[in-house]
């Protein structure tokens, strides 16, 4: 395949760009050769500017879960960019949209939108510190929740992928108040609070998607709410990732689970820089202007940001795709496993919903230490494998792939046959 042009990109961007990119994991680091500069994209597909086509499985990192440009979407953007792009002052979009989100999460009186889901997770954290007057955070070592300095520890993803165990320039105060707990062990977290009773929250993604997909047993998330309850601790369930995409609303209903405060993002926005934060109203009136907590933003609730989610949820709505979704991801991680035993590959497969991700180990893959067992020199060459027929993954073995509604028997045959012939080039290496 012809890489010369993101090749001559790549070039020209390291001038006057980090790494010639704005976000780490983009750079392909892990799985080496050059980063995929992309040009355009429609329905399921994705093209670079040397015209290769793949399937795309990244979707923006989940949010494109209609596929890229929807027409209805598209027709809806359009419509209000004729009206402006922003206004720095409120809209009626801003309305419609929070009532479709707080009437999507039981337990959700009101939400505050903004910028991104890193945005959200800070905002959170400081409303859970406002509400209970304490400052420790208990977070789990694997789970994402952004960037900001408090919680750039243990974080998994791309700190994973580059094998940095935290960031530099987060001086020691800003991580003094974070516990580290290990995800489906409640023992863990139970030692923290004997030692610690001024924790204010425990923060956790529902479905880990960002050290691979790893899900909660039932025991650890009944366990972790009922401890929340009656230790008078914050549960902040950080949905920005999952939020939409198992079913319309959250994965903590599925689990049968309820967040004290909610984040979102990716799939709230449509594929448009969208964060938002959710809670009861008696912990959300804490909030500027009813209350003391402060959080602003310029760019909040942009009126063409709100279209976009709107547009995004009301299809979802019309189609509920959440069965077909299970249905392809189960047939995906069928087809993984069968290659993966014809060919003599030690490979778990995770999947939630329309997520679901590949660890080449003989582990069964249930928190961040057995995450971290996975090959990833076999998943560089299967990644490779891949692209070079025409399927776009994450560059990371730590990322979740995601499935949208554009894809089509076609597509996802092209994605099993695509998996038989990396797997085989993964048992010819080994």
């Amino acid at each position: 395949m012809k890489l010369e042009k993101s090749l001559e990109l790549y070039t020209r961007g390291k001038r006057h760009l980090v790494g010639a990119v704005n976000s780490p994991v983009r750079a392909f680091k892990s799985v080496g050769g050059i980063p995929l500069f992309i040009d355009h994209a429609k329905g399921s597909k994705i093209y670079d500017v040397d015209d290769n086509e793949y399937v795309d499985m990244v979707l923006s990192y989940g949010p494109m879960i209609l596929g890229h440009r929807n027409y209805y979407v598209e027709k809806t953007i359009k419509k209000y960019l004729k009206n402006g792009y922003t206004f720095g002052a409120s809209t009626k979009g801003e309305i419609i949209l929070a009532e479709m989100v707080c009437e999507a999460f039981p337990g959700m009186d009101k939400v505050r939108f903004v910028n991104s889901g890193t945005e959200a997770v800070l905002s959170a954290i400081r409303l859970a510190r406002a509400f209970t007057g304490k400052d420790k955070i208990i977070k789990f070592a694997g789970c994402y929740h952004g960037h900001s300095d408090a919680l750039l520890v243990a974080a998994g993803s791309g700190l994973a992928t580059l094998s940095i165990p935290g960031s530099k320039g987060v001086p020691n105060d800003a991580v003094k108040n974070t516990l580290i707990a290990e995800y489906n062990n409640i023992d863990s977290v139970e030692q923290h609070l004997r030692y610690n009773n001024d924790v204010a929250a425990i923060i956790i993604e529902p479905i880990a998607g960002n050290m691979g997909v790893v899900l909660p047993n039932k025991q650890f998330i009944k366990e972790l709410k009922e401890l929340t309850k009656d230790s008078g601790i914050l549960l902040i369930i950080d949905e920005v990732m999952t939020g939409f995409r198992s079913q319309f609303g959250g994965a903590q209903e599925l689990l049968g689970i309820e967040a004290d405060i909610t984040c979102l993002g990716k799939v709230v926005g449509g594929g448009f820089p969208v964060g938002a934060y959710g809670a009861r109203d008696e912990i959300m009136e804490m909030v500027s202007p009813l209350g003391d907590m402060y959080q602003a933003g310029t760019l909040s609730g942009n009126p063409i940001a709100m279209a976009s989610g709107i547009a995004t949820l009301k299809e979802l709505k019309k189609q509920n795709p959440y069965e077909a979704f299970n249905k392809t991801a189960s047939f995906l991680k069928r087809e993984l496993k069968r290659a993966a035993k014809e060919n003599g590959v030690d490979l778990q497969v995770n999947r939630f919903g329309s997520m679901l991700n590949a660890f080449f180990t003989k582990e069964k893959v249930v928190d961040f230490k057995t995450a971290q067992t996975s090959d990833t020199e076999k998943f560089k060459t299967f990644f490779w494998k891949m692209i070079e027929n025409g399927v776009f993954l994450p560059p990371s073995q730590f990322e979740s792939w995601f499935l949208s509604t554009a894809m089509s028997k076609r597509d996802i045959y092209k994605v099993r046959s695509a998996i038989q012939i990396a797997m085989k080039a993964v048992a010819d290496k080994s």
